[in-house]
């Protein structure tokens, strides 16, 4: 073989390998700045602020240069957080729009925080947290299932253990669960994302984390909503209150667990 052609594919090897690096960076920069205007977006909401994107990105050049800007664009001071009295949600639908926003979760002693809307489908996992069509949302009684990618939001996940604390910050309200256990299945087992008779949050992620290629497996964290003052006490306690590893018949209407 001449130098030329060893030459030639030498460069294009470096060209495709400067391309599939640009795409990954592309890709982080794309799902970090979808994640960060959804959370300020949410916290406007929560607060009955506008949401436009001029606003946010004042926001972000205010943080990034570390000047926070003393009043906003009608000249209210920037640090006013008006308290607001919100009329009672409306019954939500079993199936919401896709990509609907549903709130913000957060595992503080994991670092894990992440924006959730509505879906398990490619394009809703690749930017967020994904919540599991016809599943139970926050704040009802059932089971909330959330799926994510084992490299993106749900990357810290295996390091979850029993009595770690879940938030879950909604517009219609924050609701607080404590892990009762792990387990790993089958991604046929979609019994683990049936419904329940007790208010409960399930995680869902791919497993081995380290998998290279498409994992076989599910990791599933299983967590029971609990009252604020619950949650407090028994982490300051260190007490594990024994989880139940009940297995319901779910009538799910899925065949198989999101691929995350």
């Amino acid at each position: 073989m001449s130098r030329g052609i060893v030459r030639l594919a030498e460069c294009l090897f470096l060209i495709a390998g400067l391309a599939l690096l640009d795409y990954y960076i592309w890709q982080q920069a794309s799902t970090g700045l979808y994640q960060d205007y959804s959370s300020w977006a949410f916290d406007r909401e929560l607060r009955g602020e506008p949401t436009a994107s001029t606003d946010f990105l004042r926001y972000e050049l205010a943080r990034i240069t570390g000047r926070q800007p003393l009043v906003n664009e009608n000249g209210r001071a920037a640090t006013e957080t008006p308290s607001i009295a919100r009329p009672p949600a409306p019954a939500t639908p079993k199936r919401l729009p896709d990509e609907a926003m549903i709130g913000r979760v957060e595992i503080p002693r994991l670092g894990l925080q992440a924006i959730v809307r509505e879906g398990a489908d490619t394009g809703t996992l690749e930017r967020s947290v994904g919540h599991v069509p016809y599943t139970a949302l926050p704040g009802e009684t059932g089971n909330v299932a959330i799926a994510a990618h084992r490299d993106t939001f749900f990357r810290g996940l295996g390091k979850i253990r029993p009595d770690d604390v879940i938030t879950f910050n909604t517009l219609r309200g924050s609701y607080r669960y404590q892990v009762e256990y792990t387990r790993v299945v089958s991604p046929k087992d979609v019994s683990v994302i049936g419904p329940t008779p007790d208010s409960e949050l399930t995680l869902i992620t791919c497993y081995p984390f380290h998998y290279i290629g498409s994992a076989p497996n599910r990791f599933i964290v299983r967590a029971k909503q609990i009252a604020p003052e619950d949650a407090e006490m028994q982490q300051a306690a260190g007490k594990r209150t024994p989880g139940k590893r009940r297995a319901y018949a779910a009538r799910a209407r899925v065949a198989e667990l999101p691929s995350t």
